[in-house]
């Protein structure tokens, strides 16, 4: 078991180093363009995918790090570059996770190299599980799949909404009810391949931020897909949906926290984001504070200014320390006795969203236009608090956790 360190060893400085040149020389001079175009930035894609950057090896080294800190680390320095552009780079990783978390070994090795392409031939991939009303409710998710033995496949019906790459990706990975009287136990995860009938792109959304992310429902209409598609296969499913039943009948409430255990430890990772973003606008207002002059000095030398810096470094500091602690804890299968993924998710957000108001109101009216990247990132940031589970669910999460009560 890898002890807990805040050192980063040399692969790890090296790995830092190399994504964070990415998001410097490539990400960062094409942010303000792809975030005023409102479109998927292809050409950015295709450049990470040319160095290894977007690729299923990539992130599976970073995952299987030992010390827990590869992934965080990553999504720091991504961020860092561009929220928007970094998601469109990684939110294939949404889909390709479902996959390797559910999937046979032969789904895996058929589906989730599609998923990415090539450096040629760039592909994309979505991951659909939100619905219109069914968003950290996931009990009242209605999109069904329905089992035709006959023909051995199984039939889609629903909308989904808030995907990443909805509508565009090559392969689409949908959550579906399979069995209503389970609740978020009776949900099954499909492939749908691409160029299947019956799967349509409904409303692109028109985002306040990461709007280089592209963001669409996807519509499911009698879409059939084979036997072969249900992600881990009939038997372990039929498995699976037995042992639901029987703990449901010993007890309901334990059996949804075993479930809302498996979301704790994929809410780091979305700290580590929110602090990559506060962090780069953090950057931005400290250099301008340093340049720019009021009154015969530099505003840095106002202790209004200053202490504002001072807060909003010590507030990035403490959120990466509460992620890089949770990251730890769930590669090393420590318990999240406190909730600790959840509090790393709710801090990480809470802060990004209020480091950037302040870098805004330190460039005064230049913060407010998108002549400076910090208007951008204040936008972005807005989005930590809410997917992923908001920061009013991860704070549900942290009290049941504490308090053993179902407080509602």
């Amino acid at each position: 078991m890898a002890e807990f360190t805040m050192e980063l060893n040399d692969e790890q400085r090296e790995v830092r180093d190399w994504i964070h040149g990415f998001a410097a020389d490539v990400m960062r001079p094409a942010a303000a363009e792809w975030d005023e175009r409102e479109e998927t930035p292809w050409p950015v894609i295709q450049e990470a995918a040319k160095i290894g950057l977007y690729s299923l090896d990539f992130y599976a080294q970073q995952f299987f790090d030992p010390t827990g800190l590869g992934i965080p680390m990553a999504m720091e320095e991504l961020f860092w570059g561009d929220a928007g552009i970094a998601l469109s780079i990684v939110g294939t990783g949404l889909a390709a996770v479902g996959v390797l978390a559910n999937g046979t070994e032969e789904q895996i090795g058929t589906w989730v190299p599609q998923m990415y392409g090539d450096a040629d031939d760039v592909k994309v991939a979505a991951f659909c599980s939100s619905e219109p009303d069914a968003g950290s409710d996931v009990g009242s998710m209605r999109t069904r799949a329905v089992y035709d033995e006959a023909k051995d496949e199984w039939v889609l019906n629903g909308t989904k909404t808030w995907a990443t790459n909805g509508g565009i990706a090559n392969v689409h990975v949908v959550v579906a009810v399979v069995d209503p009287e389970l609740g978020s136990k009776g949900h099954a995860s499909f492939i749908v391949p691409p160029n299947t009938p019956g799967l349509s792109q409904g409303q692109k959304f028109q985002k306040h931020g990461i709007r280089a992310s592209h963001t669409a429902e996807v519509v499911l209409e009698d879409v059939r897909v084979p036997g072969s598609c249900l992600l881990g296969g009939k038997e372990k499913l039929d498995e699976r949906l037995a042992r639901a039943r029987e703990k449901a009948k010993e007890g309901g409430e334990r059996v949804k926290n075993a479930a809302m255990a498996t979301f704790e430890a994929s809410r780091p990772a979305v700290g580590a984001m929110a602090v990559g973003t506060a962090r780069a606008a953090y950057e931005e207002a400290l250099e301008y504070a340093k340049t720019r002059e009021q009154f015969g000095r530099p505003i840095i030398d106002n202790q209004g200014v200053a202490f504002q810096l001072a807060d909003m470094r010590t507030q990035i500091d403490a959120a990466r320390l509460l992620v890089w602690r949770a990251s730890w804890m769930a590669v090393t299968g420590k318990p999240f006795t406190s909730a600790e993924g959840s509090m790393s998710k709710l801090f990480a957000s809470e802060v990004a969203k209020k480091v950037t108001a302040q870098a805004v109101q330190i460039l005064g009216g230049n913060g407010f236009t998108r002549e400076y990247p910090v208007e951008r990132m204040h936008r972005d940031a807005a989005i930590y608090t809410i997917f992923e589970g908001t920061s009013e669910i991860q704070r549900l999460v942290i009290a049941r956790t504490l308090s053993g009560m179902p407080i509602r």
